[in-house]
């Protein structure tokens, strides 16, 4: 099981979705994001997508409820998608309650992903993107040591127009340098 002393990543089940869309309902939380704010079944859809992405040979898609330990309550969402099997790329992703917002929750969900991707998963590289005018997951992405590749114009449309989006990567080499292991 992937867990830090505060968080623990497990698989999501159906009832999930009541969890999420407290979040994912909350205009806020997807203001950077094609989706959202979720209505109901928007979220009940989601979670729906998840499980059965989690049964298809070759898993590509992983998408975990992130649980905070103390009180065992979901508290958001860590996902890394498979790009490409062949160069073992994958994307990471992570949303989070707005109640725990600044308080490294979304830092440890992004390392326990970087971590799963580069020792169960082998992946070679593992990029992000978040929107530039998103300061507080950028700011995540350098706390985890990604490297600011440069900005990729208008690569998502929003409900306000073309979004561009912030590249961040990290290799296996530097995520070993990082953990002494090289």
């Amino acid at each position: 099981m992937l867990k830090t002393t505060r968080i623990l990543f497990r698989e999501m089940v159906a009832e999930d979705w009541k969890a999420i869309h407290q979040y994912a309902s909350k205009e806020i939380v997807s203001q950077y994001q094609p989706w959202g704010p979720n209505q109901e079944d928007d979220s009940i859809a989601y979670v729906n997508e998840v499980i059965n992405d989690a049964k298809k040979k070759p898993r590509i898609r992983y998408a975990f409820a992130v649980v905070e330990k103390q009180s065992n309550m979901l508290i958001g969402g860590g996902e890394i998608q498979i790009t490409s099997l062949t160069n073992r790329v994958g994307e990471i992703g992570y949303v989070i309650h707005p109640d725990y917002w600044g308080k490294g929750f979304a830092t440890e969900t992004g390392r326990l992903l970087l971590k799963f991707g580069f020792e169960n998963l082998q992946l070679h590289r593992i990029f992000a993107t978040c929107d530039p005018r998103n300061q507080a997951s950028e700011k995540v992405l350098k706390k985890l040591d990604m490297k600011l590749e440069g900005k990729m114009r208008e690569t998502i449309l929003l409900k306000d127009g073309w979004r561009d989006s912030l590249l961040f990567s990290m290799l296996k080499h530097e995520w070993l340098d990082k953990k002494g292991l090289n």
